[in-house]
């Protein structure tokens, strides 16, 4: 790495450490139907023999938070659950044994239900990534800001882990995603000298391997050049293996 790598808390997913100067992991995101045990159970054990980390499974429905006890029981690293728009599966989740939460603060639902999964997740020890994406920012911070710009990312993404925090909730992690470059950049930058929470670096919507392995590795090759970053996921579409090995290959190229 360029520099010293920046000083961030110690959050822990499963058996994996995230900050406080824990090796970067390297995550990804299964592209099999979450409600299908068995092939998302073969694709999480195809991951992990790539060296994956930590594997995050979307949960749009009942169906696929049913499917969670299960598949975390036979997952041979830990599992995220990725929620959008229905806080009471982050809730199911939870129950299921998940090891971390992903929210989305431009789709979750308002302050009280942010909270009564904060607090459900503390009971638990479970970690919440806020991930906050550009293309969903809230409108009231984008008229605020004139439009998508980083320091509005970063107010979204700090305005939830201060929610987080008011319940006792502090194992937090960011992540700040744009499909533009240099507005990634920009918001990881800003972040990293706001808060001490570990960052999870990615560009999101960074398509097919070729287009998105280049995108990713001038996005997140940069900021980790600059000692920003504590975890990684290098977004493709096709087979999500592919993007356990570009993350490796920055990390490598940067050593």
């Amino acid at each position: 790495m360029g520099t010293l790598r920046r000083n961030s808390r110690k959050v822990q997913v499963g058996n994996v450490v995230i900050g406080q100067g824990a090796p970067i992991s390297v995550q990804s995101m299964t592209n099999t139907d979450t409600r299908d045990i068995k092939s998302t159970l073969n694709q999480i054990f195809q991951l992990a023999d790539a060296g994956c980390e930590i594997v995050r499974l979307a949960v749009p429905d009942e169906e696929a938070a049913q499917a969670l006890s299960s598949l975390c029981r036979s997952a041979p690293v830990p599992l995220v659950a990725d929620i959008h728009f229905d806080y009471r599966l982050a809730l199911e989740a939870i129950e299921a044994g998940i090891a971390g939460l992903r929210l989305n603060p431009g789709n979750i639902g308002g302050p009280e239900r942010v909270q009564r999964v904060a607090v459900a997740a503390k009971e638990r020890g479970i970690p919440i990534r806020i991930g906050v994406n550009a293309g969903s920012l809230d409108k009231y911070i984008q008229q605020e800001y004139g439009g998508i710009t980083a320091e509005g990312m970063v107010k979204s993404a700090l305005e939830q882990a201060t929610l987080l925090e008011d319940v006792g909730h502090s194992a937090i992690v960011l992540s700040l995603k744009a499909s533009n470059v240099p507005l990634t950049i920009a918001a990881y930058r800003l972040a990293a000298k706001k808060c001490d929470y570990p960052l999870h670096l990615g560009v999101t919507e960074a398509g097919t391997v070729w287009r998105g392995i280049i995108r990713s590795a001038v996005g997140l090759g940069v900021l980790l050049y600059e000692g920003i970053g504590d975890t990684i996921r290098v977004s493709l579409t096709g087979d999500p293996v592919e993007e356990v090995r570009a993350g490796y290959q920055i990390l490598q190229a940067l050593e």
